[in-house]
Formats: structure tokens, sequence, C-alpha cells
């Protein structure tokens, strides 16, 4: 077998190629074909951690970073990985403790590995320090358009709209074909009310660019609303076609699998609060929106504790509240309201103008899942 020839840098770069084209488990193949013939090789070692770390087998990639760091105790990638995986352990002041680290042995201008621990943080919830590491990179390199893009998803999640606004829009500037960041801030743009603003941003994307439906039901609806547009206008043709090809790639074990993991321990709804959703906060919906041309479309939704409604939207709303004794045979908007104000207490804003809009907020906000 020619591997038996390589060098322990060719087993590295194999397994790296193979990472990167997420064949996770041919990699891990790859590094312990390499470690049985160099054992001390720490590149090897690092390389297991992350191929590890990629298939959420975290006591086996602790266990490699850790091997990797008996040999070379201040390798910054193995610290970095070390943070992530005790992040993902549940010990956050160990891995801040492994990422500070990092910067304590001068990689703080390493833009790669910084935003890199920053991102870690941001995947698990820790907002506030994640955005320390991303000011850290956005100061060493003030031209990275990344650096300022992450600082601008921090700070949306921070509450800190006018700061976000400004991060993305340098991001932007900085980078005009970031088409993340841009439509990031369309969105953003769009939950302060700025529609025509939300749609300028959104049209300098394509629909291949979108990966999340919420942001295309945005696009065709802004379209037919600011430009009067019908349904069947060809300019909507290319926004539909994304939105049925997303729907498309679903795949259903996917959903069952989402839709257990909604439910909490006791089989009732909880939201996770570390989700990274770009937009699951202060979703908004257009007030002259209200009366949609889709009204009489049949739609599915399940809730986290696995009731099923079907039927409009405004059946399905009516569903819910009849399945509720205490507003049952009451007027829809009371019910609406009730359930604004239960989401407000999980730090979600959802708006209680109508049907369509509160289901779709709430699936942005993980509250339910929209199966057709």
């Amino acid at each position: 077998m020619a591997e038996a020839f390589w060098s322990s840098d060719e087993f590295d770069e194999r397994a790296h190629q193979l990472y990167n084209e997420g064949q996770y488990d041919d990699a891990v193949d790859v590094l312990r074909q390499g470690l049985l013939i160099y054992p001390d090789a720490v590149e090897l070692h690092i390389g297991m951690g992350y191929a590890r770390l990629a298939r959420e087998e975290f006591a086996w990639a602790r266990r490699a970073f850790h091997s990797a760091l008996l040999i070379e105790p201040d390798h910054e990638d193995a610290l970095a990985g070390q943070g992530e995986v005790l992040l993902k352990l549940g010990d956050p002041t160990g891995g801040l403790a492994s990422f500070d680290r990092v910067l304590e042995l001068g990689f703080d201008e390493d833009l790669d590995i910084v935003l890199q621990m920053g991102r870690a943080l941001f995947r698990e919830g820790l907002i506030e320090q994640s955005r320390r590491f991303f000011e850290t990179g956005q100061r060493a390199h003030p031209e990275s358009a990344e650096a300022w893009a992450c600082l601008g998803y921090a700070a949306h999640r921070l509450s800190k709209e006018h700061d976000a606004q400004r991060a993305l829009q340098r991001a932007i500037a900085l980078d005009p074909a970031h088409t993340e960041a841009r439509t990031y801030l369309a969105n953003l743009l769009y939950d302060r009310g700025h529609y025509e603003e939300a749609l300028v941003e959104f049209e300098r994307t394509t629909p291949e660019d979108h990966w999340d439906e919420l942001g295309i039901w945005r696009v065709i609806e802004l379209k037919k609303s600011i430009y009067r547009l019908q349904d069947d206008d060809p300019e909507l043709k290319p926004w539909l076609l994304r939105l049925a090809k997303l729907a498309d790639d679903t795949d259903p074990t996917e959903l069952l699998l989402a839709e257990l993991e909604a439910a909490g321990p006791d089989g009732t709804g909880s939201r996770d609060p570390t989700q990274l959703e770009l937009f699951s906060t202060l979703l908004t919906e257009l007030q002259e929106m209200h009366h949609r041309t889709r009204a009489s479309e049949v739609h599915r939704v399940v809730t986290p504790d696995g009731w099923s409604y079907l039927g409009t939207w405004e059946e399905i709303v009516r569903g819910m509240q009849d399945h509720s004794e205490a507003f049952a045979g009451r007027p829809i908007q009371e019910f609406l309201a009730d359930a604004v104000q239960r989401a407000l207490k999980l730090g979600v804003k959802i708006p209680a103008t109508d049907p369509e809009s509160f289901i779709r907020a709430s699936a942005e906000a993980g509250l339910l899942r929209i199966v057709r």
C-alpha cells in the first residue's frame, strides 16, 4: 500500500482533504493509519480531534486533543480544539481558559483561529464572550469583512441593533459579495420596519444565495407589496423555484428528529436559546400583507408536543385555540394575544396581526414546525 510510505505530513494533508469534503469517517481512518506509523505526530492527533469533533464524538475528540497537548503543550490549534470540546461537554470555564491561552501565546492577530474560537462561543450561546474574540479579530484586521460580519451577528443577538447594522454595512462595504452579511442585514432591516431598504439589500442577492426560507418569503412578499406584483409575475418565478427546491431538499428523517429534539424531557416544548438561527428574533410582518392571496391553501403544522394541525392558516390557529381549554370558543385575537405574551417570556417576539404571520414567526422561533 502506498500509504505505508507516506510521511506524517502526507497523512495529514490527505485527512484534511477528506475533512474539507465532509468525509469525516474516511478522514478518521486515514489519521488512524498515520498514527500507527507516527504516534508522536502532533498534527495527526489534532486532525483526529477535529474529525471526531465533526462526528460529535466529543469524548474521543477530547482525548485526541489531550494527546496532542501532551506532545506540544502550547500548540494553538490543539488548545482551540480542546476549548471547543470543553464547550460541547458543558465546561464553558475550561473552554474559555483554553481560548484565552491561545491569545496569551500571541495568536491574537491570527484571524482564522480567533474567529474560530469566537464562532465556537457563539454556537454555544456565549454571545458576549464571542463578541470579545470577534472584536480582537476586527482590531487586528480592520479590513476583514468576515470579522465585521461576525461582530454584526453578535451585536444583533445582544439586541444592539444599531451596532449590528453598522457592522454589517461595514462588512458589505469591504466585501460586496459577502451574501451572508447582506442577507442578514436585509432581514434586520425588515425586522426594524425598514421594508424598502430591506428590499434593496434582498435584490442584491440571488435566490441561490439563500438557504433559509424566511428570507425568500420576505423577498416575495416585499416585491408583491411594494411593486404590486401578482403571484404569477415572472419576476417572482426564480424565488418561488428556490423555495420549492429548499422544500424538496428537506429530509423527512431530519424533520422528525428536529421535532423530537424540540420537545423537552417532559414532552413539552422547549426553545433552545443557543440555536444559531440568524433570524429567530424580532419577527414582524407588514400590516398591509394580512390578506394574502394564498389564504385558501392547505398547510400542516406540528407542535413540539406532537399535535398536528391541518388546514388554512386561520383554521390551524383556530385548531390550536380549540385545543386550549382556556380559549376554546373565545375570539381568536384573545388567543393570539395570550400566545404572544407567553412567547415574550421565552424572549421571542411574535406578531399577532394575522394567523399566517403568527404561525410563520412561531416556526422561525422554533415553537412549532411548518411541514407544508
